[in-house]
């Protein structure tokens, strides 16, 4: 940033946070405004598309007197403000009048002083994590948001470094989709085997998560360092490693030298890992480790789910029963916690969840088809890494007034 004046973030744009929506409101698929969480922006995002305008709630104008809310304009900038969320890049433009949850907060641009996607491209490069406040669940204060060095360059300037990322983004976008759409292969294939687990219309016989599991493990969360482990460092899970159901070893704080690792905590191929504690959109995240970095351990607040040698079950259509919609809101359903605390999951209620047992051979027959859709998935992660350093060098350049 050294080519161009810089100001502060709270000059040029209006920070608002979000509010709790009441239960009773729930459920409305239509509306004149879409209620926007954490889970809508993750999915809009991960699906390639960075600007929304659906949710999974709508309210209408005859409830804005009752909640006491006023809609943020068309062109707000939306992020996860508390959670792992802040750390996963969780962040769009809406394209109408929206509400946002108490876990969002959003980014109001004075037209006058900056374009919206240059700031915009500029927000996706500054590291909420690392700003947030460092307590058991990470969250980010709207003073400390509003001190934000953001360079400034003439308007035209702005548009034509906006004009230029968004080109490279579209190719990001791209193949955000294909991975997206390879998800989306694996759910319906899922679907198409086994069918909804909780209408459970095809009979499976049920039994108790605990008649399945040896054990459930709890993690360790000392105080780490604000950099990922490297080389021979021992490291403990972020939630993001798990958040997106999707195992990501990047997401990960070293120990510091003066704490004696747990072996017994470090996680290994063939785990399946299981978010206790996160935002009501986050929680019951479940990802099995493929492979990893080693001398990774587990977080507090991550579970590690341990299946019996002899229970006929694969861990593998665990996963995917698991992180299936209607089972996920099934267990996220369990998550309780203090006014103002983050929901949590206990070990008990989550032992006592039903789970939808189809014969053993029907599972690995499951099994094999997701193998062969990993296998082009990995490509297409691979072909995604390149091309996001590509862009990362791209905003380097940018906004220290060198492209």
């Amino acid at each position: 940033m050294n080519g161009y004046p810089q100001c502060l973030l709270g000059e040029i744009a209006t920070l608002q946070a979000g509010f709790g929506f009441p239960v009773r409101m729930q459920g409305k698929s239509r509306g004149q405004y879409p209620f926007l969480k954490v889970g809508d922006i993750s999915r809009s995002v991960r699906s390639g598309n960075l600007e929304i305008d659906s949710a999974d709630n709508y309210v209408d104008p005859i409830d804005l007197k009752e909640l006491r809310a006023k809609p943020l304009p068309a062109g707000t900038i939306i992020f996860a403000k508390i959670g792992e969320g802040i750390s996963q890049n969780f962040r769009a433009i809406t394209l109408r009048e929206s509400l946002i949850d108490n876990n969002v907060m959003g980014a109001i641009h004075d037209p006058n002083k900056v374009d919206l996607k240059f700031l915009f491209s500029f927000l996706r490069t500054v590291d909420f994590y690392g700003l947030a406040d460092k307590t058991s669940v990470p969250s980010i204060r709207k003073s400390t948001l509003e001190r934000v060095p953001v360079p400034l360059p003439s308007m035209a300037e702005q548009r034509r470094i906006a004009a230029i990322l968004d080109k490279a983004e579209d190719l990001r976008a791209k193949r955000r989709a294909a991975v997206f759409q390879l998800n989306k292969i694996e759910s319906s294939l899922f679907h198409e085997c086994f069918g909804d687990p909780v209408t459970n219309e095809k009979g499976w016989p049920r039994q108790t998560l605990a008649n399945l599991l040896q054990n459930i493990d709890s993690g360790w969360s000392p105080t780490c360092l604000d950099r990922p482990a490297v080389g021979d460092e021992w490291g403990v899970l972020k939630l993001g490693a798990v958040t997106r159901n999707e195992y990501d070893d990047l997401q990960q704080k070293a120990l510091p030298s003066g704490f004696q690792p747990r072996p017994e905590l470090e996680v290994q191929p063939g785990d399946l890992l299981f978010t206790r504690k996160n935002t009501y959109d986050l929680v019951a995240a479940c990802a099995l480790v493929r492979q990893t970095r080693p001398r990774l351990m587990l977080s507090d607040l991550i579970f590690r789910l341990r299946i019996k040698a002899d229970a006929r079950i694969d861990p593998v259509f665990l996963h995917r029963l698991l992180v299936t919609p209607s089972k996920r809101r099934e267990i996220q359903s369990l998550a309780g916690g203090s006014a103002g605390s983050m929901p949590n999951i206990s070990k008990t209620k989550l032992s006592g969840v039903l789970i939808e047992l189809p014969s053993l051979e029907t599972q690995l027959a499951f099994r094999e088809r997701v193998l062969m859709l990993n296998l082009i998935r990995s490509k297409q992660h691979d072909a995604l890494t390149q091309i996001d350093a590509f862009y990362s060098s791209l905003q380097y350049r940018a906004f220290r007034g060198e492209l």
